[in-house]
């Protein structure tokens, strides 16, 4: 029996790490590597064909749009295992019309996501970067002890939770061992669902008024478009902390800004739409404002989850197993 061929298509310079001399190890122990430089254009007749000789593709960031043409060009194709996290900007919909079967790395990418919104709700908490400022500009301390002596810290706190995704059902068990009620809004969690042993089922009004810290976790569809806006913020507790690790497109930026700049609340914002907020945003300077380069997801060593899920994904779709990760195309508007 021939052994699957397979290639990789995806942006060098983003994917440092991805797989490491195991990983490609482990992918020519059970298919024959047509070509060990990913694809990053699939038009040229070099890229053609590979296209034509392939059963497997890997991939990943930067990868070109997988087009009906592309489909067309390598009718061998059955697999595609996307090393990263959402593919829905990558697919069209012709993948799924010839029976390519999809499968992605959103779980392995969700893990550092998940564990930056912990640290990030831990810091928020004991307003952390609070104290790191007032220790730069007051090195006597007497700022900083004023602050240790107001209601902060992690005992006893109220941690809200928007959207049950793979990243928020991540950071529900991570927040089970801490000393934190932890309130849960999704409109599609049941009463029978895993997640509520661990979280309080609330719409999200009342998440916002209760919680001391907001964590934002949905997908970004049409229907979740600016889903937190000036009527949400403003059920905010004052001080209370925003954590958006989501999409941009969640949250009215322009009512966000209005309430951090009157000081009433924090934020640790790692999306923003746009992509870069503009030239001379407050964004890149309120004080209440922690805001990071859209790095909550997988950066360098974390990476190596990412090449590691989809080999063995590979490795399950030649053993003629179940794929744990399929993606199928009926949830694929659902996914972040």
């Amino acid at each position: 029996m021939m052994r699957p061929k397979i290639a990789f298509a995806m942006a060098a310079d983003k994917t440092k790490f991805v797989f490491d001399a195991e990983a490609l190890a482990r992918l020519a122990a059970c298919c024959d590597i047509v070509r060990d430089t990913p694809l990053d254009e699939f038009n040229s007749p070099a890229a053609r064909a590979v296209l034509a000789d392939i059963d497997i593709l890997i991939t990943g960031w930067g990868c070109p749009m997988i087009s009906a043409d592309v489909v067309k060009a390598a009718p061998r194709l059955k697999l595609i295992a996307h090393a990263a996290g959402t593919v829905k900007y990558t697919l069209d919909p012709a993948v799924y019309a010839a029976g390519i079967v999809v499968t992605h790395a959103a779980d392995a990418n969700a893990v550092p996501v998940a564990e930056y919104t912990l640290a990030a709700i831990i810091f928020a908490n004991k307003r952390m970067f609070e104290m790191r400022d007032n220790y730069r500009s007051d090195q006597a301390r007497r700022s900083s002890h004023a602050l240790m002596n107001e209601p902060i810290g992690n005992y006893h706190r109220t941690i809200g939770l928007v959207g049950a995704s793979r990243i928020g059902r991540k950071v529900a068990k991570f927040l089970t061992g801490f000393d934190f009620t932890v309130l849960l809004s999704d409109p599609f969690v049941q009463a029978d669902d895993p997640i509520m042993e661990m979280v309080e089922l609330v719409d999200i009004e009342t998440l916002m008024g209760r919680s001391d810290v907001v964590s934002l976790h949905a997908p970004s569809l049409p229907a979740t478009r600016a889903m937190i806006g000036a009527r949400q913020l403003a059920l905010m507790r004052d001080g209370a902390t925003f954590i958006n690790t989501a999409r941009g497109a969640l949250v009215d930026e322009a009512a966000l800004i209005a309430e951090l700049q009157s000081g009433r609340l924090h934020a640790v914002i790692d999306v923003t739409e746009p992509e870069i907020p503009a030239a001379g945003s407050p964004l890149f300077s309120l004080p209440n404002v922690f805001l990071t380069p859209h790095v909550a997801g997988a950066i360098g060593m974390e990476r190596l989850r990412l090449g590691q899920l989809a080999v063995e994904e590979v490795e399950r779709f030649v053993a003629g197993v179940p794929l744990e990760f399929a993606v199928e195309p009926a949830l694929l508007e659902r996914l972040a």
